[in-house]
C-alpha cells in the first residue's frame, strides 16, 4: 500500500511572483508556518539539495531530513524528493502551477510509503497531509497575495 495526496490553492497573484516567492527555498520559514530553517546544501544545475528543519512538535520532537528539489520553469513544474526519508520508505512530490482566470493554481502531489515499523501508517499520514496541506497553501496564498497587491514587498514575507 502507498500513500497519495493532491491539493491545490489559486492565488490571485500573477504566476511569476508565484514561482519565484514558492522557489526561493532561503526564504520558507517566513512562507511555511512549519519550517523553523532551511539550510542549503548543494546546488547541482537547477536541482538544489536541502535541509529542512521543522518547528517542535507538541511532543517537543525537533524534526529534520534532506530533500532535493529541481524546478522546470518551462514546464512550470517542480519535481522533489525526500533524500533522508525518515519513517517514510519514499516521499516524492511535484508541485504544478498554472496561470488561470483568478491567478496561478498551485498544485501539490504527494506520493510516499511509510516504513513498517514508521509510527503511523500510510492512511494516517494521507490525512495528515491532506490537513496540513490546506492550511500551509492558504498561508502562503496569504502572503503572496498581500505582495501582489502591494501591500508589503516580497521580500518581507513575515507578519
Amino acid at each position: 500500500m502507498a500513500g497519495h495526496t493532491q491539493n491545490e490553492i489559486t492565488i490571485a497573484a500573477p504566476l511569476e511572483l508565484v514561482w519565484d516567492m514558492t522557489n526561493d527555498l532561503e526564504r520558507w520559514p517566513q512562507l511555511f508556518s512549519e519550517y523553523a530553517s532551511v539550510e542549503i546544501l548543494s546546488r547541482e544545475g537547477r536541482k538544489t539539495t536541502f535541509r529542512l528543519t521543522m518547528h517542535p512538535d507538541e511532543n517537543g520532537t525537533v524534526w529534520s531530513w534532506v530533500s532535493e528539489r529541481e524546478p522546470d520553469r518551462d514546464t512550470l513544474t517542480v519535481k522533489a524528493r525526500r533524500v533522508e526519508t525518515g519513517p517514510f520508505a519514499h516521499m516524492d512530490i511535484v508541485w504544478r502551477y498554472e496561470e488561470v482566470p483568478a491567478g496561478t493554481r498551485m498544485v501539490w502531489t504527494q506520493d510516499f510509503a511509510m516504513k513498517p515499523d514508521a509510527p503511523v501508517d500510510d492512511d494516517w499520514m494521507t490525512g495528515n497531509i491532506n490537513k496540513n496541506s490546506k492550511v500551509q497553501m492558504a498561508l502562503i496564498r496569504d502572503k503572496i497575495e498581500k505582495a501582489a497587491a502591494g501591500k508589503r514587498p516580497a521580500s518581507a514575507l513575515a507578519d
